[in-house]
């Protein structure tokens, strides 16, 4: 039992390594080309198209469903992986990972708005030009994440620009220290629970 769940967590484990060397190729369009591609095409691109479809996680040009195709693999292979090691595996235990790989792709997420905030922050502050390829870009994304995070910090009241942008990074980075500090422990204290 404990070598089966050791191949398919490890099995797990390359399917999320192809999938990420996937992601990467994407990047470069259809530049990348040959039998190996066409395979590696092939083998993930009808999981990732589920998840497309399953989630819109669009962020102006990029799509974030591959991120949480990538997670979920990443559960399941905690889990086999915990199965293998214990011969056995808890609904706590599960849960914990279960909380613990969500807040690992949340976090990343936050960590990536606030990034591309402060990145429009900078820009506005030392009177960039937006209209450069890549301020663009930056600008596509900051967009609909200033509008959202200031939705619902001022509800009907429209902030300026300047406030909204100082409003937000202060609000996703509190959200990431305190998720940073209470999951871990709450992971910890539902992995202990005996069902």
């Amino acid at each position: 039992m404990s070598l089966i769940f050791s191949l398919l967590a490890a099995a797990a484990g390359i399917y999320s390594l192809l999938i990420l060397v996937r992601i990467v190729i994407s990047w470069f369009g259809g530049t990348v080309t040959g039998k190996p591609i066409d395979l590696l095409t092939r083998v993930t691109d009808p999981y990732l198209d589920w998840w497309r479809r399953a989630l819109n996680l669009r962020l102006g040009f990029l799509d974030l469903s591959p991120l949480a195709a990538v997670a979920s693999l990443s559960v399941v292979q905690s889990i086999f992986h915990s199965i293998s090691i214990f011969n056995r595996i808890s609904l706590g235990n599960i849960i914990a990972i279960l909380l613990l790989s969500i807040w690992s792709v949340a976090s990343f997420i936050l960590g990536f708005c606030m990034i591309i905030i402060v990145l429009r922050l900078i820009a506005f502050i030392t009177n960039r030009d937006i209209y450069a390829s890549f301020w663009r870009v930056i600008d596509s994304i900051s967009q609909p994440l200033l509008y959202r995070t200031n939705r619902i910090l001022f509800r009907k009241r429209i902030p300026n620009f300047l406030k909204g942008m100082i409003t937000s990074i202060l609000a996703l980075g509190a959200i990431m220290l305190g998720g940073g500090f209470l999951l871990p422990r709450l992971a910890g204290l539902l992995s202990r629970l005996p069902f």
